[in-house]
């Protein structure tokens, strides 16, 4: 499954560890304004997306987890 992102916040976006911890794959450079970024789920998954401000001098962070159904 891919999940993409597009950054139109006009500020970087970095990308929190747990992203990678959890099973996403994806590049974990900043990405920056106007940059699209594309991230691999595992197999029968879908995004679980948290993004939060660390403050004007701090940027802000995104998370992507894979989840699935509990059926």
């Amino acid at each position: 499954m891919k999940f993409k992102y597009y950054n139109d916040t006009g500020r970087n976006v970095s990308i929190h560890p747990g992203t990678k911890i959890n099973g996403t794959m994806c590049s974990m450079e900043h990405i920056k304004p106007q940059e699209e970024r594309t991230f691999h789920l595992p197999e029968n998954t879908y995004p679980w997306v948290k993004m939060w401000d660390n403050g004007k001098d701090e940027g802000l962070s995104i998370l992507v987890s894979p989840q699935k159904d509990k059926d």
